[in-house]
């Protein structure tokens, strides 16, 4: 396993584990993350606040990941499978009353100094809305 490839698998270990902190220091201060089918958030504190409001309206683990590296190290992406429940309503999305889905999903990154630059996350919004019965 690749550096890199290490990197994002310890990223998504401490996603798993609820472990927010850990994941924010796989990070550097000024990462770029793009929401899917949404904006760009940028920094780490910004990165935290989304963490804060995914933890508040959703449970999820993710499963099957597979990472993918290119070979200098300075970018990756993931493929993983997210089984969830929506335990809290977001805002602008459908009433949550426990629902589950299970949803394909994938993330590409950039790499800078050994930390993620940039996330990037996708799935279908769609796929998701029926799942929860939008």
């Amino acid at each position: 396993m690749t550096p890199t490839e290490d990197l994002i698998h310890r990223y998504y270990a401490a996603f798993n584990a609820g472990a927010w902190e850990t994941m924010l220091s796989l990070l550097t201060e000024d990462v770029a993350h793009d929401i899917n089918q949404g904006g760009r958030e940028t920094g780490v504190e910004a990165f935290r606040a989304f963490l804060a409001r995914m933890d508040a309206s959703y449970s999820e683990q993710l499963a099957d990941i597979v990472v993918m590296a290119a070979p200098d190290g300075t970018r990756a992406a993931a493929e993983f499978t997210v089984h969830g429940t929506y335990k809290a309503t977001d805002e602008g999305l459908p009433p949550a009353t426990g629902q589950r889905y299970v949803l394909p999903a994938g993330a590409f990154f950039d790499i800078r100094g050994g930390r993620i630059a940039r996330v990037s996350n996708f799935y279908n919004l769609a796929d998701w809305l029926q799942q929860v019965g939008a």
